[in-house]
């Protein structure tokens, strides 16, 4: 099946929303990781919902699991075509997925001291 191009606006963005609902089931439903932050955001949904937060703390535990997720799935890429162009182990290509890692721990890193700022007060 050859790519061809959609030159339409409206049906192009269509293809485009469907493309990327198609790639965020595929994240949800086949790798762990994206697994297990969907997991744990849904899980700050209900804690939000029990510890009554704010409308600006929503926001925020808002912002802080779309971009977890997000850079985990970006990680997730950058790993796919690693493993693509470089099955076998490789230096250069470890220290890419590394990097790639660490980007998604540094975004945990500022989901878990949002999380502390919105919930410890609550319990304080």
């Amino acid at each position: 099946m050859e790519f061809q191009k959609d030159n339409s606006f409206v049906t192009g963005r269509i293809k485009s929303v469907s493309y990327a609902v198609k790639g965020m089931f595929k994240l949800v439903t086949t790798e762990h990781s994206v697994m297990v932050q969907t997991f744990l955001s849904l899980v700050m949904v209900g804690a939000g919902f029990a510890m009554h937060i704010s409308r600006e703390e929503w926001i925020m535990q808002t912002f802080a699991c779309g971009m977890v997720i997000a850079i985990e799935s970006l990680n997730t890429a950058v790993e796919k075509i690693a493993d693509f162009i470089h099955p076998e182990f490789h230096e250069k290509i470890g220290f890419i997925k590394d990097i790639a890692a660490g980007a998604v721990m540094f975004a945990a890193t500022t989901a878990i001291i949002i999380g502390l700022l919105i919930y410890v007060p609550k319990f304080t």
